[in-house]
């Protein structure tokens, strides 16, 4: 099924959600084209028709993870390997492709070092983690952590993401292995390893995603999905636990820090009754909820969050969100039938 083809249909299911209001959910329709998401302060008209392309010419599998270049492109990471690598300018006209060799490719983390951009991908399925240039030419890989006596193969080691701190050092979380986040120098070299598999505070089930949270200059920490716990997780950088942020409902990706707010796609609603029912989460400098497109609107009883859950079905297995510079969101799409990112233009 066609993109196109799946937000029609969510569209007329959409219409027959608005003959009944549910859930304090912010949906409007001008003459049956526009689609208006999300709640609050920070509501979204849905682009149906950004970033199409000729998939026969620059095809795409799983849209797994987009991020903005210092140029204002949009950068796109694909597991396809005709173009791993596709490369928009904000009104989803084509630049360029690259990448044949990355068949899990999966996180896609902006390194900028003096004035020039580089790209970490890391690809689960060559349990390696890439710095290229913003061009595709590769600077070093890292491979499994085997000095840290946690991996017994590199098979042991499938990381789905990275983050970079100030001074460089870098920390991947191996959320389709043995759930450990490993920290690096900027040259790869180990330097920590923490986490692993669990429920407890320190451990995850499915630490997916991460990412550096300097909003509080004096405080830096790293930000951790545990995405089977429906839960965010805090920890210092160097590795000890700090705090539980649940998302009752959500199964969250990496979190991506816009300003002072939080994004995240949500693969899907726990607790709903197809798997494609996933949504937009948006989260304050506070770590309350205050917006998500596509579901229930956040509410709160005795300071607990009640459970989300999708209400609209116009995403299908959201994996990333990728705020640009005016604010607009750019959501890619996990085994969505191979259709390109959906962009929700701020309003």
């Amino acid at each position: 099924m066609s993109r196109r083809q799946f937000l029609k249909q969510s569209s007329c299911l959409a219409v027959g959600l608005l003959t009944y209001p549910m859930y304090g959910s912010a949906f409007s329709f001008n003459d049956s084209k526009d689609i208006i998401v999300g709640h609050n302060s920070h509501k979204y008209k849905v682009d149906l028709n950004w970033g199409n392309l000729n998939p026969l010419q620059t095809p795409v599998k799983d849209c797994h993870e987009m991020v903005q270049d210092s140029k204002g492109r949009i950068v796109l990471l694909t597991n396809h390997t005709k173009n791993n690598v596709i490369i928009y300018d904000k009104s989803g006209k084509l630049l360029e492709t690259w990448g044949t060799e990355y068949p899990g490719a999966h996180g896609l983390t902006l390194v900028k070092e003096n004035g020039t951009d580089f790209l970490l991908i890391t690809d689960y399925e060559r349990h390696q983690i890439i710095k290229t240039t913003i061009d595709g030419k590769v600077v070093f890989t890292i491979d499994f952590p085997s000095e840290t006596g946690k991996y017994n193969t590199k098979g042991d080691f499938k990381p789905t993401e990275t983050t970079v701190v100030d001074n460089g050092d870098i920390y991947v979380a191996d959320g389709y292995g043995k759930q450990h986040i490993v920290h690096y120098n900027h040259k790869g070299e180990l330097l920590n390893i923490f986490g692993g598999q669990g429920d407890t505070n320190d451990t995850f089930l499915n630490a997916h995603g991460i990412c550096y949270d300097n909003r509080d200059k004096d405080n830096p920490s790293l930000l951790v999905s545990a995405r089977e716990l429906n839960q965010l997780k805090r920890f210092s950088l160097a590795g000890d636990y700090i705090e539980t942020i649940n998302v009752p409902g959500a199964l969250i990706c990496r979190p991506v820090i816009h300003k002072k707010e939080i994004y995240f796609a949500v693969l899907r609603s726990k607790n709903a009754e197809h798997s494609e029912s996933g949504f937009v989460l948006i989260m304050n400098e506070n770590n309350e909820v205050v917006s998500c497109p596509g579901a229930t609107a956040p509410s709160y009883k005795e300071n607990e969050l009640s459970e989300l859950y999708q209400t609209i079905r116009l995403f299908q297995h959201p994996h990333d969100v990728c705020i640009d510079d005016d604010d607009n969101m750019y959501v890619a799409q996990w085994n969505s039938g191979q259709t390109y990112p959906i962009k929700l233009t701020r309003v």
